[in-house]
């Protein structure tokens, strides 16, 4: 239904800082939560953070609360990810997804998916 771009990954030193852009295309993302989300090799894909569709509402996993900021821009179709205070531990590919649910942290509950962009940081 709707298509997703990631991207603004890279390379970065710990400490360091790295804003993803998630761009849509298809159906516009007004109507949708939209979150991000990460998996590193070999562990399970987690919630990161959400932004309500009012753009005021936003949400955290506790390992990146101070840190990460998201935000969106309805007019421009996009979904941005501000991380700052990078660690080793961020390293993983990350994923932007739109929800027709509230306040989910599940990403069984986020229908399209984009394809990832790799976010490495170097201790």
């Amino acid at each position: 239904q709707v298509q997703l771009v990631e991207s603004g990954g890279g390379l970065v030193q710990a400490g360091g800082s790295l804003r993803l852009s998630c761009a849509a295309s298809g159906r516009t993302i007004s109507s949708y939560t939209m979150g991000w989300f990460r998996q590193a090799p070999g562990k399970e894909r987690e919630f990161v953070a959400a932004i309500h569709r009012s753009g005021t509402i936003t949400y955290y996993a506790e390992s990146v609360k101070g840190r990460f900021t998201v935000s969106r821009d309805n007019a421009k179709n996009t979904v941005y990810l501000q991380m700052n205070s990078l660690k080793h531990e961020d390293t993983a590919v990350y994923y932007c997804a739109t929800s027709t649910k509230y306040m989910s942290r599940s990403h069984d509950d986020f229908e399209s998916w984009g394809r990832g962009t790799q976010v490495t940081v170097s201790s």
